[in-house]
């Protein structure tokens, strides 16, 4: 069934209408919160709150662990999502290692130029560390800009002399705002999502007329030594692609225990279609194995063992 689930997951990706009038940002927000809103998964019980001065949400499955915590930042460009479009894919990734997780809603472009939302990620990160969870126990996770915003988070709190969580997943992160991969150009006609110009106007609101190759805004850029573990997952058919495949390049070569998937045929956050896709659902079984793994004290999880 995977390759015909594939193919179902493209044609219902491209189908998504486009109006020859440019969406107003309003808009872009409200038809992707409808396209990606998922509800938690079953046995997660959410709960508003509020970490590093930020709106979040707490996602608990069911016999959750005591120990150990997930943060997670969620895509979007950086410019539209919050925790309640990815309540489902962080909700999942919770459920699966077990672990009781926070998804932050940091503050987006255009009404808010880098850096703040890696502002948001350090000062979320670093009142978990002040509320006294161990840095061996909690672990990082975003996708697509929220990604690339997880990787910044923890290059920002290596350079404020933190310390580094036990490790880091990241679904197709957006970790080159250059936008100088070559799958940019070799994959947009597999691309069922994003064009190389979609990706430059959601740059051009975050960045504005700053330096795009920063590299707490493109953290390919940065020196990457020093940060945890990390699990990178790709689609093989998007334009992302070699921002991932370069990332885990420059971590290795930073000596960086790195790990690279890209998924045959699938686009971007392919995560997302959990419950209809099996590739969704092995690659967060591998995550959430990949995150447990590395706690001080692996938990069990419910789903991935």
């Amino acid at each position: 069934m995977s390759r015909q689930q594939r193919q179902a997951l493209d044609a219902l990706l491209r189908s998504a209408p486009h109006s020859e009038t440019p969406p107003t940002l309003a808009q872009q927000r409200t038809s992707f919160a409808t396209l990606m809103t998922r509800p938690a998964p079953g046995g997660v019980t959410t709960r508003r709150t509020v970490l590093g001065g930020r709106a979040a949400l707490d996602l608990e499955p069911a016999g959750a662990a005591d120990r150990g915590r997930l943060l997670y930042l969620h895509g979007g460009g950086y410019v539209i999502g919050s925790p309640d479009t990815h309540v489902g894919l962080a909700g999942e990734l919770a459920a699966r290692a077990g672990l009781r997780a926070t998804s932050v809603d940091y503050r987006l472009a255009p009404e808010h130029l880098f850096p703040a939302a890696v502002d948001d990620g350090l000062a979320a990160y670093r009142e978990l560390l002040a509320a006294g969870v161990d840095p061996r126990e909690l672990v990082v996770a975003g996708d697509s800009a929220g990604g690339g915003l997880s990787i910044a988070t923890l290059l920002a709190a290596r350079d404020a002399g933190l310390p580094q969580p036990a490790a880091v997943v990241v679904f197709s992160p957006w970790v080159d705002l250059t936008l100088s991969g070559e799958s940019m150009r070799t994959k947009e006609d597999a691309d069922p999502i994003f064009t190389e110009a979609d990706l430059r106007a959601y740059a051009d609101r975050y960045v504005g007329a700053g330096d795009r190759s920063h590299p707490l805004a493109s953290p390919l850029f940065a020196d990457l030594s020093g940060l945890p573990p990390l699990l990178v997952q790709v689609g093989a058919n998007e334009v992302l692609l070699d921002d991932a495949v370069r990332l885990v390049g420059r971590a290795g070569a930073a000596d960086v225990e790195a790990t690279l998937e890209i998924g045959p045929g699938l686009p971007h956050v392919y995560q997302s279609g959990h419950g209809r896709l099996d590739e969704a659902d092995a690659a967060l079984d591998r995550a959430a194995r990949f995150l447990i793994s590395h706690l001080d004290a692996p938990v069990t999880s419910r789903s991935a063992a």
